[in-house]
């Protein structure tokens, strides 16, 4: 499946959440000002924790991708959780990229955090396959993403147009339109255009908010209506099962592609961008706000997207699941405590220190020394109202500054 990723672009200017620990490599991640006043200096752990509820999510739906086609629950599971984990991701990294602009040591920060690991684990997946699933044929292109690649394509292409989508008039209904003039397009492979395209909304929502809108979320009648809105997500999930292609989750084909009219392309990716975002405001609503046992982890989703795709895929291609116990209930239990268990592990500090030169690659020695390298971090950002200080280091999926998922 090609669907999972997580946040760490912003930490020190990447995209997805990084793992450098260390309470001073984190003023990007720090809570976001009140609304009348400064920043408190100390990092918000509802972000971490969002980011680790989302990857163990991410981990979890790929690890009952098998199940699906044997069991109406696992698909109607599955289906919920991809209607909003991404789009969640996505959103946090929209919200961390607010102050992105083409600074010279933003612009190296993004190429180290983000393009590098994409040029990395593109590689490394498409060399996987090969030997892995004994197809010597499948090429290795580094402008056709495969697997979980395609976020940090995306993440990359998002920010770079970040500044244009803070200057536009109407940059939600604008990027909604994008969105559908995608699905009803046919860009090819090059780049996952489609997803870039389709998923854009949740990125440009993102740059949209501001702390004020995070505090709505995490009010209590917020709290209160989440549950039964995943309960009704839930029970709307498990009905249409049997009858949706599950492909409309990843927004990677047009409708050409999935075999519907144009306008009954655009019209149910415009249904699923709408579910999708209530979907993620219940999510985020139900995350805790304090600073839990867990919230640490939340700071290494970078590496638990990027590395759970090895397992991912091998327990397919090393028949994991060829038994009957992996089919029923018990074993679907099983499956799941082990996926979110692997999450935990991918994100904890040995793990983080032990894979850092690959997911966040120091490449200070490959730039140029010059104004807005050193010196510019603590410059005030005007212009972006309630801007979190250094955001360029918050993606989805890291704290650092890497990509984000």
């Amino acid at each position: 499946m090609t669907q999972g990723v997580p946040h760490r672009l912003a930490g020190r200017g990447r995209l997805l959440p990084s793992a450098r620990s260390g309470p001073g490599r984190h003023a990007a991640h720090r809570a976001p000002p009140a609304a009348g006043g400064g920043s408190t200096g100390q990092r918000d752990p509802f972000f971490d924790n969002a980011k680790l509820f989302a990857i163990a999510l991410v981990v979890a739906g790929h690890s009952w991708e098998p199940l699906t086609d044997g069991s109406r629950a696992a698909k109607a599971l599955y289906l919920l959780v991809y209607a909003f984990h991404m789009p969640a991701f996505i959103v946090i990294s929209g919200y961390f990229s607010r102050s992105f602009d083409s600074r010279p040591d933003r612009v190296q920060r993004l190429i180290s955090g983000v393009a590098i690991p994409y040029l990395v684990f593109e590689t490394a997946y498409s060399v996987f396959k090969r030997y892995a699933d004994d197809d010597p044929a499948h090429p290795v292109s580094l402008v056709d993403p495969w697997y979980l690649t395609w976020f940090l394509a995306a993440l990359f292409v998002w920010r770079l147009t970040a500044p244009i989508w803070r200057v536009v008039r109407w940059p939600l209904p604008l990027a909604v339109a994008v969105a559908l003039l995608a699905t009803t397009s046919n860009l090819g492979d090059e780049l996952d255009l489609q997803r870039v395209f389709q998923f854009l909304p949740f990125f440009v929502l993102g740059l949209r908010l501001g702390p004020e809108h995070f505090a709505r979320v995490r009010s209590r009648p917020a709290r209160l209506a989440a549950g039964p809105v995943f309960a009704a997500a839930l029970a709307f999930a498990y009905w249409i099962a049997p009858r949706v292609d599950r492909a409309w989750m990843y927004h990677r084909e047009s409708s050409d592609d999935l075999g519907v009219s144009r306008l009954a392309g655009a019209a149910t990716t415009l249904l699923t961008l709408g579910c999708s975002t209530v979907l993620t405001v219940a999510f985020l609503a139900l995350v805790p706000t304090g600073r839990r046992w867990f919230t640490t982890l939340g700071t290494g989703t970078l590496y638990a997207f990027l590395l759970h795709g090895f397992l991912a895929k091998g327990s397919r291609y090393w028949g994991w699941y060829d038994n009957g116990f992996a089919e029923s209930p018990p074993g679907a239990v099983v499956i799941t405590a082990i996926a979110v268990t692997i999450a935990l592990v991918l994100c904890s500090a040995p793990v983080r220190r032990l894979f850092r030169p690959v997911v966040e690659p120091r490449l200070d020695w490959a730039f140029r020394r010059g104004p807005g390298r050193a010196g510019s971090r603590a410059r005030p950002r005007s212009g972006v109202r309630g801007a979190p200080e250094r955001p360029t280091r918050h993606l989805a999926i890291s704290r650092s500054g890497s990509a984000d998922p």
